[in-house]
């Protein structure tokens, strides 16, 4: 293994050994603070450690060359009170600086270090005040508006090009957004200049502007409400978002500019944008940076030498470790951030991880491990915090066998300040502790948010509530960590759909500026969609069907609302030619629900506009019954393919039931019996034939989810999902079948006609739990009717009674 050079693995200490050479009376530590303070990142303080190296005589002459931090060093040594290390001088004068000026790496005064240049007006040589319109230097008694150009204010020239573009812009709001943009003069010139020339930069050509106030002034001026200045796409993926960095003369996006600087790394080879540069110039990958031997470091939680996920006050964290919580340090005995030592489950703060001293049981000098300060004890004398665990008596390292490395993860997660578990989190610590395997557990806890969650939780700096985890950024391992808590009852079951249902229409109604229409979306989506919602449900779960519906009639009203806006209408102003106009535009979208928010509007006097219901005309897809049978038939007999699949595609061939009811059919619905096995979809049940029944037992006897963490065991649901005390979704069920050659909407379409053509409606609703409407629907399409059934079943009695087979 390359031995790592301690310029690179120490910089920090090799610096302050530097300096304690020349300032023997000062104390280490204060040393250490200061280094620490000017030279704060990784690469900075390697860099000066190698300075230092190369002419450590710089600390007592003060003479550049030199890197700028090296000079910041010595200004803050000399305020800590040194004396023998000299302060930054001045390369040309040799004053001594206590600010310093650079050209390159040589260091100057305020007098020495501006530039001087002839002015292009008076020319007179002086020091660069601002430069004119052509880029000629100009002298501070010259000013940049003066001249050949004249000395019009610039901000007089944005507000005459800015309401020539958009006459409803203030000029108060143009003169903000000015000064916002550009809070120099120099630079209030440049942008002047820039929009006078280009008017067209502020109508979505902003990505060709000359200087980057031009872009700040755009968004400022959105931002006041001028509907006429555009904001710029980005010129290569053509995506509105925020401009990043010039290339080539034009402004691109953070995306497109790491696209435009990819280069193969020296390390892996991977062609993305490079986040440093060896030795030799060559780009290194982000991934090759942190994972470099040389960059990974010793976590002040864990103390296990990893790559730097954080860095907090005390130190550098790896990925899975969360902020420190503040604890009693069994060592020291004071009260600060600690971690957990996992040779002894107790905390222990950073400085006593990094304390050498004689071990008061073998006399050795060694790392404290455990002990006191005044009865230190090293890692060879210190009692394991699990002397029962089998692994661990015979383990050269003692805690580090999975059941005990979740014992002190947990620990380290879950303890309050008095040193004892969280009272609220004691269902999920039980419930974690009790996952098989273990490792699944710790992998979980590893996650990036989840620890740092239930850290949050444990030392009171975030409540364990609903609302405290709707204020974090809504992502899968958040839900995820929600639904855990919920299925080990360490937070009360809520609908969730619901939830994100109100989040969703706050976010748009939040969004509208114009407060008539603010209120009319509020009525209908609030008072009318979600009330109605509330009420069909009557006390149950709002399904994601449901969820979906509500969101596309939201967006459909939106759509429609800003079509008339843009074009100066009202829903009340609104005529029939305009709304079929509207229906006619291909660009426009959401028509078909669209339906739904017109309908309403004109039940409630809104408007007088006409948008008829489409009336189901009957199945449109093709009816191949035959394809049927032979998917029935392979899902019967085909033991490659899981047993929910095979029930799942099933029910579907066999019975139409949708995906949605399949996905929340529970193990309540299935009633196993001695002889038969039956299903209940409607309010009667349906005898499963033997190959199907079997199938149905298969499910319920065997291991159901795939959740892990928290899950209940057997789970409820005969379809679990992912997440505990959830079942699967329609979208993932449907997505399984679609895999296996199932089209779950054709195929169910299929089955419902062919069933509709030999049952009686009301029967067919019984059966297979369907509206009256829907089925009659289904059989006027099939052309099934009573009597066509009435005479089979009469047939059928006749053979019984004659003996006829």
């Amino acid at each position: 293994m390359t031995e790592i050079p301690e310029v690179v693995s120490d910089p920090i200490g090799v610096t302050v050994d530097l300096i304690i050479g020349i300032e023997a009376g000062l104390g280490r530590d204060l040393v250490e603070a200061t280094v620490v303070g000017v030279a704060g990142g990784r690469a900075k303080r390697r860099k000066l450690a190698q300075a230092l190296l190369e002419r450590p005589a710089v600390l007592t002459d003060g003479r550049s060359p030199a890197p700028r931090v090296v000079g910041d060093l010595l200004i803050a040594l000399v305020k800590a009170g040194t004396t023998a290390t000299s302060p930054p001088i001045c390369a040309e004068c040799g004053k001594a600086l206590r600010t310093l000026q650079r050209r390159g790496e040589d260091w100057y005064c305020g007098v020495c270090g501006p530039i001087r240049l002839p002015c292009a007006t008076c020319g007179d040589i002086a020091r660069v005040h601002s430069r004119d319109r052509d880029g000629q230097p100009r002298c501070s008694r010259c000013g940049p508006g003066t001249g050949l150009d004249g000395g019009r204010d610039p901000v007089e020239i944005v507000i005459e090009v800015v309401t020539t573009l958009d006459p409803a812009v203030s000029a108060e709001a143009i003169t903000a957004a000015v000064h916002t943009a550009a809070t120099q003069a120099g630079k209030r010139h440049q942008l002047a200049w820039a929009v006078q020339d280009r008017p067209g930069l502020l109508t979505g050509a902003g990505a060709e502007s000359p200087v980057p106030s031009v872009l700040r002034l755009i968004d400022k001026l959105c931002e006041a409400g001028a509907t006429r200045i555009v904001r710029p796409a980005c010129p290569h993926c053509g995506r509105g978002i925020k401009l990043h960095r010039p290339i080539d003369g034009r402004w691109l996006c953070r995306s497109c500019v790491a696209k435009s600087r990819a280069q193969p790394c020296s390390g892996c080879g991977t062609v993305r944008e490079a986040a440093s540069r060896d030795d030799q110039g060559r780009p290194i990958c982000p991934n090759c940076l942190v994972s470099d031997p040389a960059n990974l470091e010793v976590c002040v939680n864990c103390g296990r030498r990893r790559m730097v996920g954080t860095r907090s006050p005390h130190g550098p964290l790896c990925p899975s470790c969360p902020p420190l919580p503040t604890a009693t340090c069994s060592i020291c005995g004071q009260h600060r951030p600690c971690g957990t030592s996992r040779l002894t489950g107790l905390p222990w703060c950073p400085p006593c991880q990094h304390l050498s001293a004689h071990c008061s049981r073998c006399g050795q000098v060694k790392p404290i491990r455990s002990g006191s300060l005044d009865q230190p004890l090293c890692h060879d004398c210190t009692a394991p915090a699990f002397p029962d665990c089998r692994i661990c008596e015979t383990s050269p390292r003692p805690g580090h066998c999975v059941d005990c490395r979740l014992e002190l993860r947990l620990r380290e997660l879950m303890t309050g300040p008095d040193g004892a578990t969280y009272p609220a989190l004691l269902p999920l610590r039980n419930a974690l502790a009790a996952t098989d395997p273990p490792g699944t557990a710790l992998r979980w806890l590893a996650k990036e948010p989840v620890a740092a969650i239930l850290a949050d939780i444990a030392t009171g700096r975030r409540q364990l509530t609903h609302a405290d985890l709707d204020e974090l950024p809504q992502r899968i391992i958040l839900n995820h960590l929600r639904s855990v808590l919920v299925a080990t009852g360490t937070l009360p079951a809520r609908d969730e759909q619901m939830a994100r249902l109100e989040r969703f229409l706050n976010k748009v109604l939040g969004t509208r500026t114009d407060p008539d229409q603010r209120r009319l979306l509020h009525r209908y989506a609030v008072w009318h969609l979600l009330r109605r919602l509330r009420r069909r449900n009557n006390g149950r779960a709002t399904t994601n069907e449901q969820y979906s519906v509500v969101v596309q009639r939201v967006r459909s009203a939106v759509a429609l609302l800003d079509w008339l806006a843009a074009r100066d209408l009202a829903l009340e102003s609104c005529g029939q030619a305009d709304l079929d106009l509207w229906l006619s535009d291909e660009a426009a979208s959401h028509h078909y629900h669209a339906g739904h928010f017109v309908r309403w509007a004109t039940r409630q006097r809104l408007t007088t506009l006409s948008f008829p219901a489409t009336q189901w005309q009957g199945p449109t897809g093709p009816m191949d019954d035959q394809a049927r049978w032979d998917a029935a038939r392979r899902l019967l007999h085909d033991d490659t393919i899981g047993p929910r699949d095979r029930l799942a595609g099933l029910l579907i061939l066999l019975y139409a039931q949708p995906t949605a009811r399949i996905s929340r059919l529970t193990t309540d619905h299935v009633t196993l019996g001695d002889t038969a096995v039956t299903i209940q979809f409607g309010t009667t049940p349906i005898t499963l034939p033997g190959p199907v029944a079997d199938l149905a037992r298969r499910v319920l006897d065997g291991k159901r989810g795939h959740a892990t963490t928290g899950a209940a065991n057997p789970s409820p649901w005969l379809f679990p999902g992912g997440q505990p005390g959830r079942p699967i979704s329609a979208t993932h069920l449907g997505k399984r079948l679609k895999d296996l050659g199932i089209q779950p909407g054709q195929a169910r379409f299929t089955a419902l006609f062919q069933l509709a053509t030999e049952l009686p409606a009301a029967l067919l609703a019984r059966m297979l739990g369907i509206h009256i409407d829907v089925a009659v629907a289904w059989q006027r399409a099939s052309s099934g009717d009573w009597m066509t059934y009435a005479a089979n079943i009469s047939r059928r009695s006749q053979q019984d009674h004659r003996g006829e087979p």
